[in-house]
């Protein structure tokens, strides 16, 4: 992925993840609430969820689960944190299970990351998903 579509994605990440957390689904008209309001489908591309927990991680070096689905990819290609590559959120990343249906992966919380939020991504084989890692260290 290059350098503009990861800071892209990041940004809409981060977006939908501020709406979402306000409590008003991201395009949501006055007076509309989350039940009364049909979720839209994701596009080809960007179909596989992704999931990170503990979220928010509390310890520098703490170890997470990454886990998901890759909604119609080949299964668990790669997983990326954060937006520059030479400073990633999450090291020695590990893919546990690669299963399309229900993938698994390990990683630990860099030893230098501070208090934020990062863009967690993962490369399904034709789908790509993000969610968001809080870190309160």
């Amino acid at each position: 992925m290059s350098k503009t579509v990861i800071t892209a994605i990041a940004g809409l990440g981060l977006t939908a993840g501020l709406l979402g957390s306000a409590g008003v689904p991201a395009g949501a008209r006055v007076g509309e609430t989350a039940a009364t309001m049909a979720a839209p489908k994701p596009p080809k591309g960007a179909r596989a969820v992704v999931r990170v927990g503990p979220n928010p991680t509390t310890k520098r070096g703490q170890e997470v689960t990454i886990t998901g689905h890759c909604g119609g990819g080949k299964g668990l290609r790669a997983v990326f944190a954060g937006i520059d590559r030479k400073r990633p959120v999450l090291e020695n990343i590990r893919i546990i299970d690669d299963n399309p249906q229900g993938f698994v992966a390990k990683a630990t919380l860099r030893a230098t990351i501070g208090n934020g939020v990062g863009p967690v991504f993962v490369d399904c084989g034709g789908e790509a998903g993000v969610t968001l890692l809080v870190t309160h260290v």
